[in-house]
């Protein structure tokens, strides 16, 4: 039996997998909040000594009632653990990540000597998601720019990840396989490309020393963007306003603009959608990523709408010159939401080949 771990800033996805070679569904999978807990180790500890639910007990136990009969453990069929992976939300460095938008320190070696087993990998999560992107049915993927032609099976492809915070990774061709590169690119300097933009980064500047890519693209970042317009064009409405406080901010905002109600909400979802094109388009640049360019994350599968409008491709293939070699690079939207899980799930089964 294998671990696997997806640790984000808002939320961590874990699950265990009875996997061998090919990718199978998890025997067991959890979803808890980030900030719920003090620890990663406290939250395996309740995800492993979690009892077996109803799901294994027997077919005649089942048809005679729904719950497990009381002072009786319902049989597991979970095996002992023999390799873990989990993908973390910051630079990996000796195995060890000081994580980014958490205030944790997670090291590898530790969570073996807590797990009892030989080893433990730490991949940067978007590292995790790149490893699982090969491993996604074409179901699990949409189209941008379907107008481009199928990918050379070597071809560079990149990655970016907007949620909580701004992952990004490359995925270069070895000649059999593709070697993976963690990148912190999303603390890159944030560009802008239009007179608004260059408001936008000056109205951040008076709160960040520096202004990153990860301070725009992001659930906080779109807030930023929201909260910009707001104080510079004054068109918040009385109603919005009153209820931005009752739940997270960046979500509501995002849903708000998706329905075009109110306008601030919208403006602030194609502002956020148009730089994200264009990160998007200097990721292609830089790393010539034919192989395709795919989104990942928690917020582009729910701003699709917006993102299969002409903004963001757009904004993606604004590079004057280089505008017809852009066209050509396949631009996708991961939609399966555990695709780090995957990755990291693939990562450990190979630990125990």
């Amino acid at each position: 039996m294998i671990l696997a771990g997806d640790i984000g800033g808002t939320k961590i996805n874990l699950a265990l997998y009875d996997w061998d070679k090919e990718r199978v569904d998890p025997v067991r999978e959890d979803t808890v909040w980030t900030a719920d807990h003090e620890s990663l180790e406290e939250i395996l500890t309740e995800f492993l000594e979690e009892p077996a639910h109803a799901d294994f007990i027997s077919d005649e136990a089942a048809d005679e009632t729904d719950d497990p009969l009381p002072g009786v453990t319902p049989p597991s069929p979970l095996g002992p653990l023999t390799a873990a992976c989990f993908g973390v939300p910051g630079p990996v460095l000796n195995n060890t990540c000081r994580t980014t938008n958490i205030p944790w320190t997670i090291e590898g070696g530790k969570l073996a000597e807590f797990l009892n087993i030989p080893r433990v990998c730490l991949l940067n999560d978007l590292e995790a998601t790149a490893y699982g992107l090969q491993l996604l049915r074409p179901d699990e993927i949409e189209d941008l720019n379907p107008n481009a032609p199928s990918p050379p099976p070597d071809g560079t492809r990149v990655l970016l990840a907007a949620g909580t915070g701004l992952g990004e990774s490359l995925l270069l061709w070895t000649g059999k396989d593709y070697h993976i590169c963690p990148s912190e690119g999303g603390h890159a300097d944030f560009a802008p490309n239009t007179d608004l933009e260059i408001d936008l980064l000056r109205y951040l500047r008076t709160s960040y020393l520096h202004v990153s890519y990860e301070r725009v693209l992001s659930g906080p970042g779109l807030h930023s963007i929201y909260q910009f317009l707001r104080d510079t064009k004054k068109n918040e409405p009385t109603w919005f306003a009153e209820k931005l406080p009752t739940g997270d901010p960046a979500a509501l905002i995002a849903e708000a603009g998706l329905t075009g109600k109110p306008d601030i909400c919208k403006e602030a979802l194609q502002l956020f959608v148009s730089i994200y094109g264009a990160e998007a388009g200097n990721m292609a640049l830089k790393a010539l990523a034919l192989g395709g360019v795919y989104l990942g994350g928690g917020i582009a599968p729910k701003i699709l709408p917006a993102l299969r409008e002409d903004t963001f491709m757009k904004a993606f293939l604004a590079k004057g010159r280089y505008k017809r070699l852009l066209a050509k690079m396949p631009v996708r939207v991961i939609l399966n939401p555990h695709t780090a899980l995957l990755g990291a799930a693939s990562v450990a089964a190979g630990m125990t080949v």
